[in-house]
């Protein structure tokens, strides 16, 4: 089973024309709310795609008996979650504008439960957005591990983020991700490539490229009419997880990871048009062939 570990949050998602200035300010187009959080984002592409997934996570007083609690059971979502009764959901209120940027305001709440906790032993797990030292330690434990560092990337100090690079199999990160990691640990994209086994650097409409063993990958994106950027890195990764831990090799898992993606920014929200194997197995093969069976042995 894969396991996942990170922040369940409400999505307030907004559209705006543009980004105002400091000080400034500016009419909001459209605004709505969804369920998010990078790991529930990536615990429900798992799950759409029907493999089995346990969401380690944190919520507050207000998760139990709500929609989104509902959700994840119809999913069938294993949920390992520490409750604060008296804190709220994290919340995230995202702003894009007319050119697809986007700029997010995170609200921790009952996150903060991830400080006081306890590390899991898990056998394979990816480590999303959630409190910096519990991914150090769940990486330290964990038999194949797997991290993004998100919107959470500004936490990290040298030290966590030297300690994580130096434990997990795959690192995913955006082009800003990979940067920001390169200012922290004060040294070069190349040389934080050459310390992980597997390295996906995402980059939007651009694709993405897979980086193994020295050699380097280009991904094409699948081109769509997209809606709504927000979860398309959750979707990615839930393809490549899931795809990955049934024996697909590296390259095939990120096709299949674009091929996921390319369905969440069809429509606004994270979770609202995740596809299940099927779906996604039919559209990988329009665009990249037919989806051999798997090469490499769980």
């Amino acid at each position: 089973m894969i396991s996942v570990v990170g922040h369940t949050a409400i999505d307030h998602i907004s559209r705006v024309p543009r980004f105002p200035p400091v000080n400034g300010s500016i009419n909001i187009l459209d605004r709505k709310v969804y369920f998010g959080g990078g790991a529930a984002n990536i615990a429900a592409g798992i799950a759409r795609l029907n493999e089995p997934c346990t969401l380690i996570s944190a919520v507050g007083g207000d998760f139990s008996g709500s929609d989104f609690e509902q959700w994840m059971e119809r999913l069938g979502i294993v949920r390992k979650f520490y409750t604060l009764p008296g804190a709220h959901t994290a919340t995230a209120f995202m702003f894009t504008d007319e050119a697809g940027d986007q700029i997010t305001f995170f609200e921790w709440g009952a996150s903060v439960a991830f400080e006081r906790e306890e590390a899991p032993f898990l056998p394979f797990v990816h480590m999303a957005t959630a409190d910096p030292g519990f991914n150090v330690k769940v990486a330290e434990r964990s038999e194949f591990a797997t991290f993004d560092p998100g919107q959470d990337l500004h936490r990290y100090t040298k030290e966590q983020l030297d300690a994580i690079l130096g434990t997990i199999n795959v690192l995913f990160a955006n082009q800003h991700e990979i940067t920001g990691m390169e200012i922290i640990l004060g040294t070069s994209r190349e040389e934080i490539i050459s310390r992980v086994p597997m390295v996906v650097i995402t980059l939007g409409k651009e694709g993405s490229v897979l980086h193994e063993k020295g050699n380097s990958s280009r991904i094409p994106v699948f081109p769509v009419t997209m809606a709504d950027p927000t979860g398309a890195g959750d979707a990615y990764r839930a393809g490549f997880l899931t795809a990955y831990h049934r024996g697909y090799g590296p390259l095939t898992a990120c096709k299949i990871g674009t091929i996921t993606a390319s369905f969440a920014v069809e429509s606004i929200g994270c979770q609202t048009n995740l596809p299940d194997w099927d779906q996604m197995e039919a559209r990988y093969g329009k665009f990249f062939g037919s989806l051999l069976e798997p090469t490499r042995s769980k």
